[in-house]
C-alpha cells in the first residue's frame, strides 16, 4: 500500500494518533490510551469536548480517526504547557490523511502479531530516575526488546537512536529494572515505511553507554 503524499495535519499529531490508537486496539481502555490528551484538556477546562471526541472512538475507522486527531490536540497542554495550545477546531484531517493513518495503524497492529506480545505500554520515567532530563516516556516493552515507534517521513537519525539508548539506560536504573534485565535488543518501528530497525544491546560499546550515562542522563553530576 502506497501512502498518499500529502497530509492536512502536522506529522506530530499523526504520530500521536497512531500511537494512542494502537494502544487502544491492543487492549488498553480508551481512557488509558488517551490519558495524556485527556489530562491536557483538563488543564484548560475543556474536558467536556475531549470526552465527546473520546466517545466517538470505537476502532480503526474513519470516524474514530477523525475524532482521535482532534483529541490529541490537547496533548501539548500536558507535555509542554497550555501556552502552546492551539484550538482543536483547527485540526482538520482530510480523506487522504485519514486513509494514511488507517493504513499505518493496521501496520502497527500487524507488527505486534509478529514481534509481540507487549509486556508494557507507555513506560514513564520519573524525576528520581534522571538528572539532566526532566521527563521521558517510551513506547513499548516486550519480553526481550525495548521498542520506540517513530512515524517519520525520512530515515532514522542519530537523535532517534540516542533517544532510545537513553530510554534503555534509564530503564535499567528505574522501577522497571528487573524487567530490563531480560532486554537483549532495542528497536524502532516506522509504520510509514513498515520498517523495523533492531540492535543487540550487547553490541553497543561500553564507552558509548558510559558517555551517554554521564553526559546525557547525568550520572555523576549533581
Amino acid at each position: 500500500i502506497v501512502l498518499k503524499e500529502n497530509e492536512s495535519i502536522h506529522g506530530s499529531l499523526v504520530g500521536l494518533v497512531i500511537d494512542y490508537m494502537t494502544r487502544f486496539l491492543l487492549g488498553l481502555s480508551k481512557e488509558a490510551a488517551f490519558e495524556i490528551p485527556l489530562h491536557g484538556a483538563a488543564l484548560i477546562n475543556d474536558s467536556f469536548n475531549a470526552y465527546k471526541f473520546l466517545s466517538k472512538i470505537t476502532g480503526n475507522n474513519a470516524e474514530s480517526i477523525y475524532n482521535a486527531c482532534k483529541l490529541v490536540g490537547y496533548d501539548v497542554c500536558a507535555r509542554i504547557g497550555v501556552s502552546e495550545y492551539k484550538p482543536v477546531e483547527e485540526i482538520l484531517p482530510d480523506h487522504d490523511t485519514i486513509e494514511n493513518i488507517f493504513t499505518m495503524i493496521n501496520r502497527c497492529v500487524n507488527f505486534w502479531k509478529k514481534y509481540g506480545p507487549v509486556a508494557r505500554m507507555g513506560l514513564f520515567f520519573t524525576r528520581a530516575e534522571m538528572s539532566i532530563i526532566t521527563s521521558a516516556d517510551c513506547d513499548y516493552l516486550t519480553k526481550d526488546t525495548l521498542w520506540d515507534f517513530k512515524v517519520l517521513k525520512g530515515e532514522i537519525k542519530s537523535r532517534h537512536t540516542l533517544q532510545l539508548l537513553v530510554y534503555y539506560i534509564m530503564g535499567c536504573h528505574s522501577e522497571y529494572k528487573e524487567e530490563f534485565k531480560s532486554i537483549k535488543r532495542i528497536g524502532i518501528f516506522n509504520p510509514r515505511y513498515n520498517k523495523a530497525y533492531l540492535l543487540d544491546v550487547s553490541s553497543i560499546p561500553s564507552e558509548t553507554s558510559d558517555l551517554v550515562s554521564r553526559d546525557v542522563r547525568g550520572d555523576g553530576k549533581e
